[in-house]
């Protein structure tokens, strides 16, 4: 039997499982996506039950990361 083919999605939710989460500029460089396509993608994980949080940096203008909060499951 294959292996089911690795989605996009899959690829956002792989990189937002690190422990440093995964800025914007990330999730566009892995997926091929613009900006507010990713910010979509998001939300859309978001109406399927997954938890994401934004978290600021420590350094001034610095990036935002994006993180699944903990005990979140994966959208199908």
């Amino acid at each position: 039997m294959s292996k089911r083919k690795q989605t996009k999605i899959d690829k956002v939710q792989h990189l937002l499982r690190r422990p440093s989460g995964a800025s914007l500029e990330a999730l566009c460089k892995a997926t091929g996506w613009q900006p507010h396509s990713v910010r979509a993608a998001l939300s859309g994980l978001r109406k399927k039950g997954v938890t994401i949080e934004r978290r600021t940096s420590d350094k001034p203008n610095g990036p935002s990361t994006y993180h699944l909060a903990a005990g979140t499951g994966e959208a199908s």
